[in-house]
């Protein structure tokens, strides 16, 4: 445990000195506080709270940020160290590969958390601000907050697992995109394209589902969706959140964080330093 909390420490302070904890903070507060401004039009026709409605914005907003911003910060955590050749210093000390993942882990959660409860606490401000009855959401901001940290986990693991498959921090960087882009955007479109042209036949009704909970950004956003009283404000597949049961994304939001770590290391384990 010491081993791992030096790392951590260190992981910190080199996330402090390259601003990524300012950078991460100030960029989920405006996004947020924009989107508390802008989200509670439309309430009286949803007959939901104010901030039910934003966290539902809130909601598609973190499928999108939330995985950028995790591999943005985990895509040199191994490629990094490997070309300054700190790597081969720190393994010269007692501490296993594990731990030293472990460590940055922690460090990373814990500046993704911090920015998500910072955005997320400054919209649910504004928000009840402009209307005291928006209270009754804040269970909702709760469940969005963990949910969001979960998410965050499973993309900082792919995030470290990317970094020890390609070895230099330029390849790392591409491949991160490259995932983002696919997870979270190109997947959703696929799937889209599959449904218009299966015509409602076998893949719609039974491989959907499952291909749609397969994917950590898909199943934090049915989650939410699914559990809010303003499902009705989301668009395009977050309408499936009422038929897919809530427990299945749950435990696919649960699993792909531990999945991912062990993709993790089994990685780094192959990296020479």
């Amino acid at each position: 445990m010491t081993r791992i909390l030096a790392t951590a420490g260190a992981e910190t302070r080199i996330a402090i000195r390259n601003r990524w904890v300012t950078i991460a903070i100030l960029t989920m507060a405006v996004f947020s506080l924009v989107l508390a401004a802008a989200g509670s039009a439309p309430t009286g026709a949803l007959g939901a709270d104010a901030l039910s409605v934003t966290i539902a914005s809130l909601t598609s907003l973190a499928v999108y940020l939330v995985p950028l911003m995790a591999l943005l910060m985990s895509f040199d955590a191994i490629a990094g160290e490997v070309e300054r050749g700190t790597l081969s210093l720190v393994l010269t000390y007692p501490i296993r590969r594990a731990e030293i993942l472990v460590g940055k882990f922690i460090a990373h959660l814990a500046t993704m958390t911090l920015a998500l409860a910072v955005g997320y606490g400054l919209a649910a401000g504004v928000t009840i601000a402009m209307d005291a009855g928006a209270v009754a959401g804040l269970p909702a901001l709760f469940r969005l907050l963990w949910t969001s940290v979960l998410l965050g986990a499973a993309f900082l693991c792919l995030g470290y697992a990317l970094s020890a498959w390609a070895g230099r921090p330029g390849a790392a960087a591409g491949m991160a995109i490259g995932l983002w882009l696919v997870m979270v955007v190109l997947y959703d479109l696929g799937l889209l394209a599959a449904i218009v042209a299966d015509g409602g036949g076998w893949f719609t009704t039974d491989a959907f589902p499952w291909l749609l909970i397969g994917n950590p950004a898909d199943a934090f956003r049915l989650f939410n969706l699914g559990s809010s009283e303003a499902t009705s404000a989301a668009a395009g597949l977050g309408g499936a959140a009422t038929s897919i049961p809530l427990g299945l994304a749950l435990a696919s939001l649960l699993a792909w964080p531990v999945i991912a770590f062990g993709l993790a290391v089994l990685s780094f384990r192959k990296v020479s330093p």
